[in-house]
């Protein structure tokens, strides 16, 4: 299959749903070669996920791991991604990583727990800090490492700050890494979206209210379509953007401008 991710390979955490599903299907329909479909609990979503890639032309494999394990964690996800794209392949590099999964507790600071912190930070902060570390050296000169931030990070988000904070930190490793991986021709980008038509949100965004709110967020009048996240992260991944790295790219649909 032809496309701007020909015979790419790509491991996507959190992609049964939502954005990292959009990402999976549209990385499909740019013609690359494997996906790793990486979910925490839902077998059946990824195994849909992996249906629709698949019914697209490219190969996929279900990776299941539980994020707030940590490094343990994340040498899983490369242990079977490795195995994967060996046996699909006959190699085991990696071209693209999309650290998109994330969990965003609305706990305000004074009932912000120990608890919720640390895993907040785990899933969101330290689970792609190692995943990147056991994938850096797997990585093809030229390939693409890309976070999924939040829109929270640049609008003040009192209901959200374990999940601000761990996502500010998210960019600023970004930003930390781009210069260790460019002499290799690695790009590494943050993606920043804003309110998302998700399962994730769905249960508030179903109440007209905080719907119409959502969409006077954006200078577009509506709420983001997973779609809108994953072209651009689509972008970012192709070599079209073989000139932009230590960047957060704001996708929020103009929130607040």
């Amino acid at each position: 299959m032809s496309g701007r991710l020909s015979s790419k390979t790509a491991l996507v955490t959190g992609s049964s749903r939502g954005i990292g599903r959009a990402v999976a299907l549209a990385f499909a329909r740019q013609g690359a070669a494997l996906i790793g479909v990486h979910y925490g609990n839902d077998a059946d979503a990824a195994q849909a996920t992996i249906r629709d890639v698949e019914a697209l032309g490219s190969k996929a494999v279900a990776i299941k791991a539980d994020l707030s394990r940590g490094k343990e964690a994340t040498d899983s996800i490369w242990a079977q991604f490795k195995a994967a794209a060996i046996a699909v392949t006959g190699d085991p590099r990696l071209d693209i990583l999309v650290n998109n999964a994330g969990v965003a507790p609305a706990v305000p600071l004074s009932q912000t727990s120990e608890s919720v912190f640390d895993e907040v930070l785990t899933i969101n902060l330290k689970a792609p800090f190692f995943l990147i570390q056991a994938v850096g050296d797997h990585i093809r000169d030229g390939g693409r490492i890309i976070n999924v931030s939040t829109g929270f990070t640049r609008v003040a988000a009192p209901t959200h700050p374990a999940y601000a904070a761990s996502k500010g930190a998210l960019e600023t490793l970004t930003l930390a890494l781009a210069p260790e991986f460019g002499p290799r021709g690695i790009t590494v980008n943050t993606v920043m979206p804003g309110v998302t038509e998700t399962d994730m949100n769905a249960a508030w965004i179903a109440i007209p209210e905080a719907r119409a709110g959502a969409e006077a967020m954006s200078v577009f009048s509506r709420v983001g379509q997973p779609a809108d996240v994953a072209d651009v992260i689509t972008f970012l991944a192709s070599n079209d953007a073989r000139w932009t790295t230590g960047q957060v790219i704001d996708a929020t649909g103009g929130a607040r401008l």
